[in-house]
């Protein structure tokens, strides 16, 4: 499971983003990640956030896995924006996906392929 971390000098965390499996122990979803990635409030609107996502998205493509995908509450514009602008594409809207504060929240879902995948043997 790749993990990124961006930290100052200091230690304190600016930014992380993650990758682990997408269905672990489903064979035909293997090569599948679900991420996430945060940016800590004072960082934010500086470029963190892509940085971190770039470096996630070399270091899973190191580690074999063949497409990324994620859900991003269509308000955070800033996740959304930053996804766009890395070749992420948006393929559609999970309605009343989650709650949050208690209301329901519809989730963008978004996915982008990292490598092709090998055609089956006939």
């Amino acid at each position: 499971m790749p993990v990124v971390v961006a930290e100052l000098p200091s230690g304190e965390v600016v930014s992380w983003a993650s990758a682990p499996p997408y269905r672990p122990g489903r064979d035909a979803y293997a090569d599948i990640a679900e991420f996430s990635f945060y940016v800590g409030r004072a960082f934010r609107g500086r470029g963190a956030g892509r940085a971190t996502l770039l470096a996630l998205l070399e270091e899973a493509q190191r580690g074999g896995i063949r497409k990324l995908v994620s859900r991003i509450f269509p308000e955070n514009e800033a996740s959304l924006a930053v996804c766009r602008s890395l070749g992420f594409r948006e393929v559609g809207v999970y309605e009343r996906h989650g709650q949050l504060d208690g209301v329901w929240k519809d989730v963008v879902i978004v996915e982008r392929l990292l490598r092709r995948a090998a055609r089956p043997e006939s």
